[in-house]
């Protein structure tokens, strides 16, 4: 039986205490672009929680791997994919939150008065919650 080197045998097992929190990352991340496709918005808002954990959870061991040494370079780019596919998946949900505002507001306008209200905005916007430039 072979015995691995110090340096190797702690490098494979921050690889293996990294590689659980990040597999978990991936598979939230799967079920929530699973149920974005589906539009299923109690398993968006269950996965998004679950995401939402997993991340933290992912964050923390890597940042205590690396004031450790260092972490693993193709757990460094997986995890790197990660946080692109979370920006892709708010980006589209960001642009699927602005078409709904539009449509809402072609089939519920607001005040054609024109006039503020004594909140210095129209009231639907403010209770529909999207911020608008």
């Amino acid at each position: 039986m072979q015995v691995l080197p110090h340096s190797d045998t702690t490098t494979a097992e921050l690889s293996a205490q990294l590689e659980q929190p990040l597999m978990e990352v991936e598979s939230c991340l799967n079920l929530l672009g699973e149920a974005l496709l589906r539009r299923d918005t109690l398993a968006i808002e269950q996965n998004a929680a679950k995401l939402h954990q997993a991340l933290a959870q992912a964050i923390s061991a890597f940042s205590e791997a690396a004031r450790n040494g260092s972490v693993p370079p193709h757990l460094r780019h997986r995890l790197v994919q990660a946080g692109g596919r979370v920006a892709a998946q708010r980006e589209s949900l960001a642009r699927a939150t602005a078409a709904l505002d539009r449509a809402i507001d072609v089939l519920m306008p607001g005040d054609t008065t024109g006039l503020y209200s004594a909140l210095g905005k129209n009231e639907r916007k403010i209770l529909g919650g999207s911020i608008q430039a």
